[in-house]
């Protein structure tokens, strides 16, 4: 049973606030006298799709400020939402399209209310990110002292005290003051990396584990973060609606134990039976270089990568888990990293990238096999040819073949499995077709140019083939702009075998070699 308190922000008694309605004891959600009423923000996010559907469990009337009424009848509850005009009865939602930028749209969703989750947070940047999202915060919670809201509960994050913040979570600490500044008794939960499909840390968490045998990256690495599985981020979040009205503070909340980053892409790989993976740090990798990596070898772009790691630049623990004893443990209580992992996978492959990466890496191979053997520049035709100067010697080629075909390799694979990932069939085969047609323009490049004794055609090959690598780094950089740089160098190899195979169809046009049978 949850305790009873008389503490401020500060932790010092006040008076009590204006309380909750609270449903009769022993009363049914269908036989309460008075509906509970809630306001969801964020509701389409993850978090906050999660908390409407476990709020309509409990038999709430459920609000929610979306943009778009299209896209909350898409989610998992899209069945319970009520028609344009009516209001919603316990265990259905009503839509308010609006905007919570509006002072006038994040009124009218407050009308009325008992208990408003405040669950939006941006991943944009920018010069006035931090008094921009404030002021966000400071209008809501001036609109929700007016309309009497009981309580506002509110998501952040977990931080260290006395130490300087990235800007992204500098912003979240900032939100939940101004919430708890409003007047309106608030409950701001803190939490650390979230465990759960949609959740971005574990999306980025995931990836990176899964796709990496080993890696290097900065201190940050070590830091101890105390991760928390979603379904426990949803209890707590639904049952800080029950804390008293005279409550008005900061709550941590996290699963079991605090683990270094690094362990997490340990303990991932081994929950789910990869190879173990080894992970070291480096002090001369910097933040910024990390954000361009994680964008280059996971589907995160670099600019969430920037925030998520900003999130990750301290050791963000829990320090106190006051809150259990408001709303009570989860059942079977708080989750291990490892049964949150596994949880989170359900309806995910996390064996797609090594299928991937096996295909292209063979299909690759097979073109490099052929090309080796169809190009030898030891042929006495081959010799016989006039070349320019500036032709490098025949001992370079193996070796940027070599890494050239490791290149394209690695960035294909990471273009169709991420195409794959997001659902994209279509363009994932489209991407296959790309390689496959360039893989055999590459191999009939190098017996035209080494044994087909006609020049001329070498050239119009070579100029396709240079067509075909131009495509492939063009469609590298739409899905990442470091992928499309990191394959640069294969379309300007093939464009100088281009030149290349010119220059000796043009010094040898006129008087043309041919040996004697």
């Amino acid at each position: 049973m949850a305790r009873e308190a008389t503490e401020t922000r500060g932790g010092a008694p006040a008076q009590t606030l204006s309380g909750i309605r609270q449903p009769e004891a022993g009363a049914s959600a269908g036989s309460r006298e008075e509906t509970r009423r809630a306001l969801v923000t964020g509701a389409t996010g993850y978090v906050g799709s999660q908390v409407t559907a476990e709020l309509l469990k409990r038999g709430w009337a459920v609000r929610t400020l979306s943009r778009s009424r299209d896209k909350a009848l898409d989610m998992e509850w899209g069945a319970k939402i009520v028609q344009e005009g009516r209001q919603a009865g316990p265990g259905q939602v009503e839509v308010h399209e609006g905007d919570a930028t509006s002072e006038d749209d994040v009124e009218a969703a407050l009308e009325g209310v008992d208990v408003a989750w405040y669950l939006m947070h941006s991943m944009s940047g920018g010069s006035d990110f931090v008094e921009a999202e404030a002021r966000m915060a400071r209008s809501f919670g001036t609109a929700a002292k007016r309309q009497e809201v009981g309580r506002i509960v509110y998501l952040g994050g977990l931080h260290p005290e006395d130490e300087e913040l990235s800007d992204h979570l500098r912003s979240r600490v900032r939100v939940g003051e101004e919430l708890m500044d409003s007047g309106v008794p608030t409950a701001a939960l803190q939490a650390g990396v979230v465990i759960g499909e949609g959740s971005s840390s574990f999306h980025m968490l995931r990836h990176l584990s899964e796709r990496l045998p080993g890696a290097i990256g900065p201190s940050w690495i070590v830091n101890r973060i105390t991760p928390i599985g979603v379904r426990d981020v949803v209890h707590y979040l639904v049952g800080a609606a029950d804390v008293p009205g005279s409550v008005n503070r900061t709550f941590d909340v996290g699963g079991p134990e605090a683990i270094p980053y690094a362990d997490m892409m340990k303990r991932y790989a081994k929950a789910l039976g990869l190879i173990p993976r080894v992970v070291l740090t480096a002090p001369v990798t910097t933040n910024s270089l990390a954000s361009h990596w994680i964008a280059l070898v996971t589907p995160v772009r670099r600019g969430l990568a920037k925030p998520l790691i900003g999130s990750l630049l301290h050791d963000t623990v829990v320090h106190e888990r006051d809150l259990e004893s408001y709303a009570g443990k989860p059942e079977g209580g708080n989750q291990t990293f490892e049964q949150a992992v596994r949880a989170a996978v359900v309806n995910l492959d996390t064996r797609r990238w090594t299928r991937v990466f096996s295909v292209t890496a063979v299909s690759v191979a097979a073109c490099a096999a052929v090309g080796s053997v169809l190009a030898d520049p030891q042929n006495a035709w081959y010799r016989s040819l006039r070349k320019p100067a500036w032709q490098p010697p025949g001992a370079a080629f193996p070796v940027v073949w070599t890494a050239l075909y490791a290149d394209i390799a690695a960035i294909s694979s990471l273009m169709i499995a991420d195409e794959l990932e997001a659902g994209h069939v279509r363009r994932a085969r489209s991407h296959m077709v790309a390689l496959g047609t360039n893989l055999v323009l590459n191999a009939g490049w190098c017996g035209l140019f080494f044994r087909s004794r006609r020049p001329g055609l070498a050239a119009v090959w070579a100029g396709a083939l240079a067509v075909s690598s131009a495509d492939l780094v063009r469609r590298a950089a739409e899905s990442a702009p470091q992928r499309g740089v990191l394959l640069a160098p294969y379309a300007v190899w093939n464009g100088f075998a281009t030149v290349l195979s010119g220059a000796i169809a043009g010094m040898n046009r006129k008087g043309r070699r041919r040996l004697k049978r």
